[in-house]
């Protein structure tokens, strides 16, 4: 029998945006076992809760991840609300609903044009990127941020967004949506990215339901869970299933992501239609005394936020289980038995966000 080898994987390499690193046991050209190793970029931001006013900690929760950050603050302070008993405006419920899907659409459209980066399609990787501008256009225009937005508060948000804007905002995202079909259809359809993603990395339904993987990954394997359903924020107002795929491979993954781009359009203009007037945040008086977990889906999957105060302005415990971390397991055994040459494909196809994991 061919002896093992050991290659390292990363933390620098091509098809990671950040760094991470998996010794890759191979006998010939096939994985035998992949052993992940995080701490490159942790920052010990839960520890900050001893230092830092519970309503500060809606910043730091923001700068977990640059590109899901609206989420973040979201969950944290849904926590913090729901220990208080703050029941928030309306309003607030519908703006949070429509910053979080766009939010969603660029998560996606950068993941996907790191899929196509990926696959050899560099100029489809750019068309991937043209059309994200427009999204962050929208979020500079209503909160004053590309990354990091600051508009979300214990309470509701800190700004208004005006109801001729945010028709415009579905006007705008009806152009996204055309020019989107169209590189969509090349994810969906063309021989090369279907030949390079089919196949690869399987993972059974039954396994990912056991292993705990979240978000695309676990819908891509035929199960139909999606945090939203909670109905959390407005989302019990608004109509919409979750997106699901029963090829259980990478493909079938980045279709999960291709699909939910449309859904979110449609999200975002079902909140627009159905936004209530009124103001958008409450006066919050007192501290929170209590513990409590909040859960919301970002981009990559169900994301969990324990928080735990004592009636000070300082929390006593603030933990977060995010979508990567959830995924690292389902990833080992998708590694297992694959070709060596289809590692990068198989990491990329979690969308791993290691900041997110690390914090």
């Amino acid at each position: 029998m061919p002896r093992r080898t050991i290659i390292p994987f990363g933390p620098q390499h091509p098809v990671l945006p950040e760094p991470i690193h998996i010794d890759i046991s191979v006998r010939d050209e096939k994985v035998v076992e992949a052993i992940p190793s995080f701490g490159f970029i942790h920052r010990g931001l839960e520890l900050l809760v001893d230092k830092k006013d519970f309503n500060d900690m809606t910043f730091i929760a923001e700068r977990i991840c640059g590109i899901c950050s609206f989420i973040h603050g979201q969950g944290y302070v849904q926590g913090i609300e729901e220990i208080m008993n703050i029941e928030i405006p309306g309003r607030a419920k519908y703006l949070r609903v429509i910053w979080a899907e766009l939010s969603r659409i660029h998560s996606h459209l950068l993941w996907l044009g790191l899929a196509a980066d990926a696959a050899g399609f560099e100029s489809l990787f750019m068309h991937c990127w043209r059309i994200r501008e427009k999204i962050l256009d929208i979020f500079e225009e209503t909160t004053g941020g590309r990354v990091i937005f600051g508009v979300c508060k214990v309470g509701g948000t800190r700004k208004d967004v005006d109801n001729d804007t945010l028709k415009r905002i579905v006007q705008v995202l009806k152009t996204v949506e055309s020019d989107y079909r169209e590189i969509a259809k090349v994810f969906a359809e063309d021989y090369s990215v279907k030949h390079r993603f089919s196949n690869v990395g399987v993972l059974s339904k039954d396994d990912a339901y056991k292993l705990g993987a979240v978000g695309p990954v676990l819908r891509a394997s035929g199960i139909a869970q999606d945090t939203r359903k909670l109905g959390y924020a407005a989302y019990g107002d608004l109509s919409f299933e979750p997106i699901v795929e029963t090829t259980c491979d990478c493909h079938a993954r980045g279709m999960v992501r291709v699909r939910e781009v449309y859904q979110s359009i449609d999200l975002i203009e079902q909140a627009v239609g159905k936004i209530p007037e009124g103001p958008v945040d409450v006066k919050v008086t007192g501290f929170p005394k209590g513990e409590f977990f909040s859960r919301l889906e970002q981009p990559r999957g169900e994301v969990i936020y324990y928080i735990k105060g004592n009636g000070t302005k300082h929390l006593d415990r603030y933990r977060v289980r995010t979508p990567t971390f959830s995924n690292v397991a389902p990833l080992v055994k998708m590694l297992e038995g694959c070709d060596f040459a289809d590692v990068p494909v198989i990491i990329l196809c979690i969308d791993p966000c290691i900041s997110c994991a690390e914090r």
